[in-house]
C-alpha cells in the first residue's frame, strides 16, 4: 500500500491553475524529487502533500485514510510530518532553545528533552553552537538549525522546499550529506522540491518533473535524465541537443532519422514517417581530429562555433549542419587545440540518440 497517495488533484489560486489533475504515489521510507522550473508548482504540491492546503479538486490519502475534506484526520496526518522552508524561520534566543521549543511542545519531560536535543545537535554538526543566538547564525547554519528543529520529535514524513536553493556550495554540501544520514539512519520518507537537478539524482529514488502545473513524468533518476518524454523534460534535464526529425526508414529497431544537414541512425521503436525529436546528450558526444573508426554509427564533420572551459571540461559547440554540444575533458580539448573555425568530427552511438516522438 503507497504511503502518501495524490489523486486528480488540482489547486487553483486566484482563478489560475497552480496544479492540474496531478496524480503521484510515495512508498514509506522512500525519497521522492519534484524538480521543475520556478513557478511549475513544487511548494503548491509540497504544501498539498503536507496538509498546510487543502486542494481545489481530487484526494489525498495518508497511510491509507482519505484526509482530503477532515480537519480532524488532516491534523491528526500534519502532526506524523515536519517541513523546511527555503528560508526557515528562527527564535530570537539559543541554537539549544530554538530545538527544545518543539520537544516541550510535544510533551517530553525535562530529562527526554535534554537527551534528545543534544543528539540531534550532533547529528546536524551543531554541537559547538548550542548557546549561541540562532539570529547570528550564517544561512547554512540557520537551515542545520531548522532540520535539527524538524527531526526532534522523529516524523516519519519529512518535506523539504529547496532546502539549499540559497546556501553556498560548502553549506549545500553539508546539508545533502545531513538529509543522506538521515535517509539512511532513520527510514523517514522524503518529498523534497529542488531545481538543483543533480542533487535529485543525488538522494532521490524517484523524480517527478512538473512542468506548469503537471506531472509531465515520473521515474528513476536515469530514466528521466536519459529517457524523457517531451521537449519540455529533456529542455529541463540538461539534454541541450534536441534537433527535430523524421524517420526516414526502419530495419528492426534500427531506424535512419532525417534531421536538418543530413540523416543519423538511432535505436527506436518509432515507424518510418513518424516526426521525432532526436535527443543527444553532451556526454555523450566524441570530439576527435579526423573520423573514427568505431561501432558507432554516426561520424559527422563539423566546424567548432566556440568553446567554453568549465573547471575540469570543456563545452564545444560544433556546426553539423545543425547545431551539436559536446562536452569534452578539459585535457583532451588542449591537446587537440579545440578552438573556433577548427574542422573536427562529432561521433555518437545510435543507443546514445534519445528519439522522442513529437505529438
Amino acid at each position: 500500500m503507497l504511503f502518501i497517495e495524490i489523486i486528480e488533484v488540482g489547486q487553483k489560486r486566484d482563478g489560475r491553475d497552480i496544479l492540474k489533475n496531478v496524480n503521484l504515489g510515495i512508498d514509506r521510507g522512500k525519497v521522492l524529487a519534484l524538480i521543475g522550473p520556478t513557478g511549475a508548482g513544487k511548494t503548491s504540491l509540497l504544501r498539498v502533500i503536507g496538509m498546510l492546503d487543502r486542494p481545489s479538486t481530487g484526494r489525498v490519502i495518508f497511510d491509507g485514510a482519505d484526509v482530503t475534506s477532515s480537519e480532524k484526520a488532516r491534523l491528526a496526518a500534519r502532526r506524523r510530518m515536519a517541513f523546511v522552508l527555503q528560508k526557515p524561520v528562527v527564535f530570537n534566543t539559543t541554537v539549544y532553545e530554538n530545538i527544545t521549543y518543539g520537544l516541550r511542545w510535544h510533551g517530553k519531560d525535562r530529562r527526554q528533552t535534554r537527551e534528545k536535543a543534544e543528539a540531534i545537535l550532533e547529528a546536524v554538526g551543531m554541537t559547538a553552537y548550542r548557546k549561541r543566538n540562532a539570529r547570528t547564525l550564517s544561512g547554512g547554519e540557520v537551515q542545520r538549525i531548522a532540520f535539527a528543529r524538524a527531526l526532534a520529535f522523529g516524523p516519519e514524513v519529512l518535506l523539504l522546499d529547496e532546502p539549499t536553493a540559497n546556501l553556498d556550495p560548502v553549506s549545500a554540501s553539508k546539508i545533502e550529506d545531513i538529509v543522506w544520514r538521515i535517509i539512511k539512519r532513520e527510514s523517514i520518507t522524503v518529498v523534497m522540491a529542488t531545481h538543483d537537478m543533480s542533487q535529485g539524482q543525488r538522494l532521490a529514488d524517484r523524480i517527478g518533473v512538473l512542468v506548469n502545473g503537471e506531472i509531465v513524468q515520473i521515474g528513476g533518476a536515469r530514466e528521466v535524465f536519459t529517457s524523457p518524454w517531451s521537449r519540455e523534460v529533456a529542455e529541463f534535464v540538461g539534454m541541450e541537443n534536441i534537433i527535430d526529425g523524421e524517420i526516414f526508414a526502419c530495419e528492426k529497431e534500427l531506424a535512419v532519422i532525417r534531421i536538418d544537414g543530413g540523416t543519423v541512425e538511432a535505436v527506436t521503436d518509432c515507424s518510418a514517417g513518424e516526426k521525432v525529436l532526436v535527443g543527444i546528450r553532451p556526454e555523450d558526444v566524441t570530439v576527435s581530429l579526423t573520423s573514427l573508426s568505431s561501432s558507432a554509427r554516426n561520424c559527422l564533420a563539423g566546424t567548432i562555433i566556440y568553446t567554453v572551459f568549465d573547471g575540469p571540461l570543456c563545452r564545444v559547440r560544433i556546426d553539423c549542419g545543425f547545431p551539436l554540444v559536446a562536452l569534452v575533458t578539459r585535457k583532451s580539448a588542449e591537446e587537440m587545440d579545440l578552438q573556433k573555425g577548427k574542422q573536427v568530427y562529432a561521433t555518437f552511438k545510435a543507443v546514445g540518440i534519445h528519439v522522442i516522438r513529437r505529438h
